[in-house]
Parts: C-alpha cells; structure tokens; sequence
C-alpha cells in the first residue's frame, strides 16, 4: 500500500471513529510523515481518540502539552493526559508521570511519587523507567541509596539497548560503584551507547583514551570521541575538546572554538579557559575587556581562578 493510500485508510477509519487510527493520524501529521508536519492537526486527531479514552493518544497529547507543540505549553494539563493514560496502564505515561513528579512540573516535586510511577512502568519492562529508576536508588531519591538496586535497574533497561542505562553502567563500572571497579567492563557499556549516538557516553570514552584507562592512552581517539559528542552541544565534550587542543596539540584557534561553544552553555571552567586565551591573544586576537566579561561569567558561579584574574587584571 502507498504511502498516500495508507493515509487516505486512517482518514476514513479516523472519521468513522476508530481511536487508534485517529491517534495514527496525530502521530503522522505531528512528524510529517507524508505530509506536511503540522501540531495542530496532530493535537486534534490526539484530543478526539484522547476522548475515547485511547491511552497512546492520552500519552501522546500529554507530551504536546509537556512540550508546547500546538498548544501553549502547560504542564498542568500534561499531568492530566498522563494520568489518565498511566491509570490504564499506559507504561510510556507512567514513566512520563514519574518524570513530571521527580521534577516538580505541574505538580508539586515529590521523589516518592515519582517511584511508584516509574515501578509501574518499570514492573512493565519499559527501559526509560527502568533507567530512571535505577538513578533513584543510585542518588537515594524517593528510596534509600542502594547501589545494587540501582545496577539492577540500570542492567533491565542496558539490557534492551537503552543508551543512557548503558552508558550508566559505565559510570558504574568506571567508579566501582556497587560492584568491582573494571575499566574494561566500563568501555563495553560505553562503547555500546556512545555507537547508538549517546554524547554522554561518546565524551566518557574520550576521557578513557584520553587518560588510558583500560585502553593504551591515545588522543586521536579521544578526539574522535570528544568530538562526536561536542558536534551535539555536550558543553563538557566541547571544554574537554578545549583543553586537548589548548594543553596537548596547541592548537590556540582550534581551542578558543570550542572553549567558547562551551561557555556559551555556561560551563565555568571553559569561561574562565576562554578568557585566558582573550587575555594573552593565543589564537585570537588579544582583547582584554572581553576576557574581564568571560572571566566575571566564571567568577559569579563560585571560579576561584576567574576571581583572582579579574583582581590582577584591575591591579594592573
């Protein structure tokens, strides 16, 4: 069946009523899938199968609302589409219903809340939950910290392929949390999200390399990996990028790039990094009263060395 003629089923199927069509149809319209991409098409074909009580578009229409696609944003009525939806088992909903009480969005914060939804969905296999489960117990949130707890959920959902458990599971390995420290346990799991396109775990692997932890120490590696992470905004890949290209490579033009990309996200340290190469002109050209500004971004969020710059700077 064309693609045109599939679309053409649904609309029929959605008119005559039929709630899963009509939430097929919110789906195809809100990714543009054949047609032409359009959130308010997609909210009302979620709204009129969310009021049969179908718990996908539920769900579905509480991430537009979450989100402000097609609507204003509004996170009151999210937790109203969640709800509805987790109350009929829908594990996606209860996840996201976890999310929104963890965070205290909509609703007042509340950790312990926030576990019995994501235990629904995670009971369910559903790897977000059982991801974010798994961080609960880790940081002791809503539960008592346990580590072994944490690894069991991080493993249910690394298991399944979800990235972020999988680079959680490096974390773990990496820092012997809960079990035996293993750097070599830690690449595995790094490896497997950094290759599904996760920065976190793609910066992970640069330090590895990077400091030849578990691998023969290699900077074009790290790189390699640094770099695929801070292509997708990681502010910490980009400083690490930063300093490998100001401290090893000496690459002054190279560095100040991505020192600045990263203080433009607010990270204090490539602030601080940034206005040194301001200060001395290595890369760029010299500019005193920009590097005060960058220096005084890093001094305001606690950067002692940022501090002590701006008060030899006014010395001067």
């Amino acid at each position: 069946m064309s693609n045109d003629a599939e679309i053409r089923l649904y609309i029929m199927l959605a008119k005559a009523g039929d709630a899963a069509a009509q939430n097929r149809l919110g789906l195809i319209s809100q990714n543009g899938e054949g047609v032409p991409q359009d959130y308010a098409e997609a909210i009302k074909w979620y709204l009129k199968a969310a009021e049969q009580g179908y718990a996908a578009a539920q769900n579905n229409l509480g991430l537009m609302y979450q989100n402000g696609k097609g609507v204003p944003q509004d996170d009151a009525e999210a937790i109203k589409w969640y709800l509805k939806a987790a109350e009929q088992g829908s594990a996606a909903a209860q996840n996201n219903l976890g999310w929104m009480y963890q965070n205290g969005k909509g609703v007042p914060q509340d950790d312990t809340e926030a576990i019995k939804w994501y235990l629904k969905a995670a009971e369910q296999g559903y790897a977000a939950a059982q991801n974010n489960l798994g961080w609960m117990y880790q940081n002791g949130k809503g539960v008592p910290q346990d580590d072994t707890e944490a690894i069991k959920w991080y493993l249910k959902a690394a298991e399944q392929g979800y990235a972020a458990a999988q680079n959680n599971m490096g974390l773990i390995y990496q820092n012997g949390k809960g079990v035996k420290q293993d750097n070599a346990e830690a690449i595995k799991w790094y490896l497997k999200a950094a290759e599904q396109g996760s920065a976190a775990a793609q910066n992970n692997l640069g330090w590895i390399y990077q400091s030849g932890k578990g691998v023969p120490q290699d900077d074009a590696v790290a790189i390699k990996w640094y770099l695929k992470a801070a292509e997708q905004r990681s502010a910490i890949a980009q400083y690490n990028l930063g300093l490998m290209y100001s401290r090893g490579l000496q690459d002054y033009a190279e560095a100040a790039r991505w020192f600045l990309k990263s203080a433009e996200q607010g990270i204090a340290d490539a602030q601080f990094n940034f206005g040194l190469i301001l200060e001395e002109g290595r890369g760029v050209k010299q500019d005193s009263d920009s590097a005060v500004m960058w220096y005084s971004e890093a001094a305001e969020q606690g950067h002692a060395e940022a501090q002590l710059r701006l008060d030899k700077m006014k010395d001067k």
